[in-house]
């Protein structure tokens, strides 16, 4: 129960990004995502971790989402280019901009985002082990 309080209290106050730990493009997004983040409002878990399956427990999810970035929010789930357009409206500079997208229809977006998922470790690479950060970034890392 203190788990389920403490994931809540977290819901509230930061943006929880779940990637894949083994693509070499998502533990990238992860790490630009951390340099550019001036309130230090994201956290962030594998999608292959225990937290993360806990995590998308709580939502009614039909769908695997292992080739998408999912952002949880003020207690709502994004997907896709849902999850990295509104990422990117929290980052600082000319980032934000980027959010506008969001106006493009967005099966236009989901495939450019779909391309690139179906074709990114082809293209970026994939590790052995999943992503560990370094120690001093620990904290932004929920598992």
């Amino acid at each position: 129960m203190e788990k389920n309080k403490n994931l809540s209290e977290l819901y509230q106050n930061n943006g929880i990004v779940l990637f894949d730990g083994f693509c070499n493009l998502c533990s990238w997004s992860v790490q630009f995502i951390i340099k550019r983040d001036p309130k230090d409002y994201f956290r962030f878990a594998s999608l292959q971790s225990e937290i993360a399956i806990e995590i998308l427990g709580t939502f009614s999810i039909s769908e695997r989402f292992d080739k998408s970035v999912v952002l949880i929010e003020n207690h709502k789930i994004y997907f896709k280019s849902d999850a990295a357009l509104r990422i990117a409206r929290r980052l600082n500079k000319y980032w934000k901009y980027l959010y506008y997208l969001i106006y493009f229809p967005k099966f236009i977006r989901n495939f450019i985002y779909d391309l690139i998922a179906k074709n990114r470790f082809r293209w970026f690479g994939k590790k052995k082990s999943c992503f560990i950060p370094e120690e001093n970034l620990i904290g932004k890392f929920l598992d």
